[in-house]
């Protein structure tokens, strides 16, 4: 009996090997499982343009500030529709610690996104040792593409100001305003307007600075943009508040359709070049230094909502690569025991950021590099190579 079950096994494998050398025969491979990319199978995305080897033309960047896993869970929860999110086609992770410590801050985060190297926290697009990196946003600008920023902060906040200025100290407003002169950045929307036009350190109007380099520069102070009319001529700057936005909860609407502004000015501006726009959800952030989740789940929704309009706008195009990602976690936040979809209860262990793994969601041409585990200045060596910088 055992030498039948034997002969039995031995025959089997005998089999699965001819059909092996069958399928091979006829030039067909056995299917195999990946893990990754993951696809989620819905319809807002192409896994053609994701899986296609084609370098894109245009980048948007996205940075949900202190976005972790349980911000994402906890707005993914909250929303009666699937987010946009889920519908990422790849999604790796990225090792988050500044160089001088393991829980870094949105400075030093958005400097590793921005100049690829590890800097102390405070630091705004410069190394270690304080010196000027420049940023993938400056290299963009030298290879002619068109470049912009839209934020929910104010446009001189430790994560826009990484990519466009260059002080050893994210305090630094003022003079990080000062760096947008130096650039030639074609497009960003943010509050902040006093470090422009009454300042501490100087008499200088930046505004009339702006115009003077041919910006149509303005602000009115309201939600309604679709009242700006912006001559394609000319370079658009837009501040939505004398200092900081008013939270999603107290009224502030503009981030999808200032993003949708953003999108489709810079690619009328630099059709045949391309484009790079760094777009950032900035007070998932302040919700978690809060500690408070309603703050956290509302700006999340609002951030997503705007991710949505992105991928909208990318699927469209077919030459887009859309990367989503965080600088950190903020609050170390909880979902906890007591929980359902109607009414989480939540949790957090600290007002400060977290040394926590944080989520990358790529779409478009070239997203399969953004799979797996790595640094988080590998995302700014990702960009640059696909962007051919």
């Amino acid at each position: 009996m055992h030498f039948v079950k034997s002969k039995s096994k031995i025959m089997n494998k005998l089999i699965f090997l001819f059909a092996l050398l069958i399928l091979f025969a006829c030039g067909q491979k056995p299917q195999q499982t990946e893990s990754v990319p993951v696809s989620f199978n819905m319809p807002i995305v192409d896994s053609e343009i994701t899986k296609s080897k084609t370098k894109p033309k245009n980048v948007i960047f996205l940075v949900g500030d202190g976005m972790g896993i349980s911000q994402i869970t906890a707005g993914m929860y909250s929303s009666d529709k699937k987010l946009s999110l889920e519908s990422f086609p790849v999604i790796g992770l990225h090792k988050s610690y500044a160089s001088n410590n393991l829980i870094t801050d949105s400075a030093a985060g958005a400097t590793a996104f921005s100049c690829g190297v590890k800097t102390y926290n405070g630091a705004i697009g410069v190394g270690p040792d304080s010196v000027a990196v420049e940023t993938i946003l400056e290299k963009a600008e030298k290879k002619g593409m068109a470049t912009g920023m839209v934020t929910t902060s104010t446009i001189v906040h430790a994560t826009p100001a990484s990519f466009i200025a260059h002080q050893p100290s994210r305090k630094m407003y003022e003079e990080i305003a000062a760096d947008f002169l130096k650039t030639d950045i074609d497009f960003f929307i943010g509050g902040g307007k006093k470090f422009f036009d009454r300042r501490d350190m100087d008499d200088r109007n930046l505004y009339k600075e702006f115009q003077a380099k041919g910006y149509f520069i303005t602000d009115y102070f309201t939600e309604d943009l679709r009242k700006v009319k912006i001559p394609m001529d000319r370079k658009f700057g837009y501040l939505t508040a004398d200092q900081d936005p008013l939270p999603v909860a107290q009224g502030r609407t503009y981030l999808k359709f200032a993003s949708n502004m953003a999108m489709n000015f810079l690619n009328r501006k630099s059709a045949q070049k391309g484009f790079f726009l760094m777009i950032e959800g900035a007070q998932i952030d302040w919700g978690g230094h809060a500690n408070n989740a309603n703050y956290i789940i509302t700006e999340m929704l609002d951030f997503d909502r705007t991710i949505a309009q992105v991928l909208k706008f990318a699927k469209k195009d077919g030459e887009t690569l859309v990367v989503v990602t965080a600088d950190h976690e903020t609050g170390g936040f909880s979902i906890n025991k007591g929980s359902n979809r109607d009414s989480l209860v939540t949790a957090f262990t600290t007002d400060y950021h977290t040394a926590d793994l944080i989520p990358v969601f790529a779409y478009g041409p070239g997203a399969n590099e953004f799979a797996g585990i790595y640094e988080n200045t590998a995302i700014f060596e990702k960009l640059k190579k696909l962007m051919g910088l």
